[in-house]
């Protein structure tokens, strides 16, 4: 057997004595690699690094840490071929979404040095002082974001790249200047331990300094709640379950001294099928759905799981097109037997719920840790009724809605908790005689698409991941994309400090050439 480590700092630890393997679920085996968790004295050891760290870290010039950011990403394509079979033997995912998923994460990192390289994403603001102003003098001030602190990320365990160890929520907080302490997902702490080998040798070569980084394993509960709990943790990201989610926030809530935890969690992603686009393209309509639904097994945040119509004999049509298109689908492979085994069961039960009929169900045998696909319709005044039938299952799976009218479209939709994204299928012109109901989706969701899926998230500026609670527990931030590094920041003014005291960003001269708000006016200008 091999043996996993954590790293602590730029040391690897495997100290504790309890130990467990990750799983293929295509050859429905153990892995060969054992993995040590970490234990209490290395989670201290590993938070104070970080604490140790940031002192210096958060002060580097922006051409190192475009310069660490980058080496993170070379480190990670380096790895090869290995960081790709790990990946595929972990999560049962096929190679070419593991090498997709490998672009994804260093595009992610390279446009954060980007954005550090330029420099005015600190959003620095100056007002200048006016001593003669009348009836009482101004003073100067002048403002910028600054890092947090040590922040605690926990790897998602359907993204093992990209939402994980060098995910977005590390590359933001690396960008913005805070250490990072990763709690490795169980599930693939192979693909874990190569890719924190690459930050920690990115680390080293780019002259950052010990505990900028550290990657703790974990076959439970117990370390990240020990993380979240430490007093020198400033921050959290979190991508998973609602149940985990909130069991963070609430337990970063009660510290003496509470942090945030940003966390991105359960979410249906309702798709709203306006009649009109239903006459004329009902067919089309549901072969797009029954492949967006099918997509990576159903094991996407944005996952289509919620389908609202008008009753009529279009949205029959679509019901009955997707019910064979969906069935046609191969099944696929999911990430683990627990993830299996949650989607059968969350499925069944909500299979079970009075007035709800399944329109399709894949009846074939499958391989193990193969998913069975699904579709179930209910009436409106059903689902209303029925808050269970309002929740996400995780997997291949959505239900469509068949609505009275408008009016109880609407009435749905506003009861429906917070959501990541929100859909609408529309003929043109057609949104002009729906405008409640148009309003209702914004107003439950982080981002809306007209005529497309949910399914996919471009790593863009103008990207939001997230939206009401429960789809994240801060609806103002975005997972996703450059302006995700706001949450690992907080706004900090200097009074009347002399000119050469003040950090670069604020200078008069403007070293650094980023745009300022200057006395209410968006400048490069010194002053």
């Amino acid at each position: 057997m091999i043996t996993g480590k954590n790293y602590i700092g730029n040391q690897l630890s495997a100290s504790g004595n309890k130990t467990y393997t990750t799983f293929n679920p295509q050859t429905n085996q153990e892995n060969n690699v054992v993995f040590t968790e970490a234990t209490s004295e290395e989670i201290d050891q590993a938070v104070l690094l970080a604490t140790e760290a940031f002192t210096s870290y958060k002060s580097i010039s922006n051409e190192q840490k475009a310069a660490f950011l980058n080496a993170i990403a070379d480190e990670i394509l380096a790895l090869g071929d290995r960081l790709i079979e790990t990946y595929c033997s972990e999560s049962g995912l096929p190679q070419g979404r593991a090498m997709g998923e490998r672009g994804r994460t260093m595009g992610q990192l390279r446009s954060f040095a980007e954005l550090v390289l330029e420099g005015s994403w600190v959003e620095a603001s100056i007002d200048t002082a006016q001593p003669d102003r009348v009836p009482m003098p101004k003073p100067d001030l002048r403002k910028m974001n600054i890092p947090l602190g040590p922040v605690v990320v926990f790897g998602a365990s359907n993204f093992p790249l990209a939402y994980s160890t060098a995910g977005g929520d590390t590359a933001a907080a690396l960008a913005a200047g805070c250490p990072v302490l990763v709690k490795s997902h169980p599930m693939h702490a192979g693909t874990g331990e190569l890719v924190a080998s690459a930050i920690i040798k990115a680390a080293k070569d780019t002259g950052m300094p010990n505990g900028v980084f550290s990657n703790l394993n974990s076959s439970g509960i117990k370390v990240g709640q020990q993380l979240v709990a430490h007093p020198k943790v400033k921050a959290v990201g979190f991508t998973g379950s609602i149940r985990g989610g909130r069991a963070l926030y609430d337990l970063a809530a009660k510290r003496p001294e509470p942090i945030p935890v940003f966390a991105e969690m359960g979410s249906v992603n309702p798709v709203v099928l306006l009649p009109k686009a239903l006459e004329n393209r009902a067919a089309a309509i549901a072969k797009t759905y029954a492949q967006s639904i099918t997509l990576g097994t159903g094991q996407f945040c944005t996952n289509p799981g919620l389908i609202l119509g008008i009753k009529g004999v279009a949205l029959t049509k679509f019901i009955n097109v997707l019910a064979t298109e969906i069935v046609a689908v191969d099944p696929g492979c999911m990430l683990h037997p627990n993830i299996l085994g949650a989607y059968e069961a969350n499925k069944e039960k909500a299979i079970s719920q009075e007035g709800l009929t399944l329109a399709a169900h894949y009846q074939n045998d499958v391989a193990n840790n193969y998913a069975k696909q699904a579709i179930a319709t209910v009436t409106g005044t059903t689902f209303l009724a029925n808050p269970q039938l309002h929740q996400e299952v995780f997997g291949p799976y959505s239900i469509v809605v068949q609505c009275d009218d408008a009016g109880q479209l609407e009435q749905l939709i506003l009861q429906l908790e917070g959501q990541l994204t929100g859909t609408i299928i529309a003929d043109k012109n057609e949104t002009a005689d729906y405008p409640k109901v148009i309003a209702a989706v914004q107003n439950r969701v982080g981002r809306i698409i007209f005529n497309g899926v949910p399914t996919g998230v471009e790593v863009c500026p103008s990207m939001v991941h997230g939206g009401p609670y429960p789809a994240s527990t801060d609806s103002r931030f975005t997972a996703v994309g450059v302006n995700s590094i706001a949450r690992w920041v907080r706004p900090f003014s200097y009074q009347d400090w002399p000119n050469e005291l003040l950090p670069l960003e604020l200078k008069n001269e403007n070293p650094l050439g980023i745009l300022r708000l200057v006395n209410n006016k968006k400048t490069t200008d010194k002053i």
